[in-house]
């Protein structure tokens, strides 16, 4: 009985430890969505067609290809292959320089927390290789537990996609402002159009569009995610099977 007990435990420990371990490479996966919904185009195509329907150039008195120059170096800056955020362009009917002295402290700002976040995910995948390591030495059986593991930590993201989505489809401009009010210590993030470029460079409707654009990115993941963890369950299930076979037609030969 008290074996019987003490298998149980450890059997829900292994289990606690593998949604843990899942929970962790999920937000790793949330974290890369950013990054490949932002960086995923080189020739950052997906912004040359906001652009065009949020009428930017228009706004900016500016060339799409400047505009796309702009883009360009911003983006260089915000991973950390440029050191300043700074170029010349022609905007609003003169040469000069795109970005103004509150532009370039909020950027640095954004720089901080998107380079935090893809330091984060490294971290988070690093614990749950560390998980899974210790699964491992506890000899569980991982192809059995991870699947499970998976399914709870997926019901949880799935209820928070949902919640959110209504949420930010209700009043996105709230959430927006939540976030920044979240995620920043100032006031930097509140731009006037009149005087600040960027603003009209990017617009709410712009960030909109890339959050469905990270949204989908991040199920098209999780379902990626899900399939392979889902054909390595199935080949070790028939696996066992082969040796329960095999060891079935043993026991009748023995006989």
């Amino acid at each position: 009985m008290e074996k019987y007990q003490a298998g149980k435990q450890n059997q829900r420990i292994c289990l606690l430890l593998a949604v843990l371990a899942m929970f962790l490479i999920v937000v790793s996966l949330l974290l890369s969505s950013f990054q490949i919904a932002v960086y995923g185009d080189p020739k950052y195509r997906f912004y040359e067609k906001e652009y065009v329907k949020y009428e930017v150039t228009e706004a900016l008195d500016m060339k799409l290809s400047d505009v796309m120059a702009v883009t360009e170096y911003m983006m260089d800056y915000l991973i950390g292959r440029k050191e300043e955020l700074s170029i010349e362009t022609d905007v609003d009917g003169k040469r000069q320089d795109f970005f103004n002295e509150q532009d370039r402290l909020h950027m640095a700002d954004v720089k901080g927390l998107f380079l935090g976040g893809l330091k984060l995910r490294t971290m988070l995948l690093l614990g749950a290789a560390l998980l899974i390591g210790i699964l491992a030495a506890l000899k569980a059986r991982l192809w059995e537990i991870l699947p499970k593991a998976y399914i709870i930590a997926i019901a949880f993201f799935a209820a928070a996609l949902v919640f959110l989505g209504i949420v930010v489809s209700i009043d996105f401009t709230r959430c927006f402002r939540i976030f920044h009010e979240i995620f920043f210590t100032n006031d930097l993030w509140m731009f006037d159009e009149s005087t600040d470029y960027m603003i009209r460079m990017l617009p709410e409707g712009f960030f909109a569009d890339m959050v469905v654009r990270i949204v989908s990115v991040f199920v098209a993941g999780l379902v990626l995610l899900g399939g392979v963890i889902g054909l390595a369950w199935f080949f070790y299930r028939k696996k066992q099977y082969k040796i329960y076979d095999k060891h079935t037609a043993c026991k009748k030969n023995m006989i």
